[in-house]
């Protein structure tokens, strides 16, 4: 059976997204510098970027595909990352809404999922056809998981900044053990990779 892995960047005070989130700064104010890493560091950092994208299927929040806030997004609303998502595999979208498939270029088709998490892993482990699961985020959907205990390893990216607000990773989880199982760092982040311990 495929893994499920996480791969998140956090800042040093724990937060995946920066105060104030809105549809001109997604990530919030300084969140984009959590992720300079993968972007101004990319040779550094090869083999963490290649893990993300090694998995055969993703699972992300409704907050991660269409912005921060509730309700409805636009019918036409394509994501964050235009015409040729990065991800060229299933993604399913966890929401409470009906949408059909959303196929983009490259591999990537966009699933909509409202029948909750195990309905969405299960569908993921199908499509990844045995290759691993990655929970892509964003902060609620990860925590979702963690606390259900579906997360085989999670892969933490911490930035060496300190945000003062936001999102965090960490709120509200309990009784999760982990050990961590590689180290490795670059100017602009530390990697650490953890296995649950069940």
């Amino acid at each position: 059976m495929s893994r499920v892995t996480c791969d998140l960047t956090v800042s040093l005070d724990g937060f995946v997204a920066g105060p104030n989130q809105s549809l001109s700064e997604p990530l919030g104010e300084g969140g984009e510098d959590l992720h300079r890493w993968q972007f101004e560091e990319r040779e550094e950092n090869a083999a963490e970027i290649a893990g993300i994208l090694e998995a055969g299927a993703y699972i992300m929040g409704r907050n991660m595909f269409a912005g921060p806030g509730p309700g409805a997004w636009a019918e036409d609303w394509r994501g964050w990352w235009g015409e040729e998502p990065p991800y060229h595999a299933p993604v399913f979208v966890l929401t409470h809404q009906v949408r059909e498939p959303l196929e983009m270029q490259g591999g990537t088709t966009f699933h909509f999922v409202n029948d909750g998490i195990e309905a969405a892993l299960s569908r993921a482990r199908e499509a990844a056809g045995g290759k691993d699961v990655a929970i892509a985020g964003g902060a609620s959907t990860a925590r979702q998981f963690l606390s259900a205990g579906l997360i085989d390893e999670l892969r933490l990216h911490t930035a060496p900044i300190v945000l003062g607000g936001g999102e965090r990773l960490l709120d509200g989880v309990r009784d999760i053990r982990l050990e961590p199982t590689a180290v490795s760092n670059s100017r602009f982040a530390s990697h650490v990779r953890y296995r649950m311990l069940r």
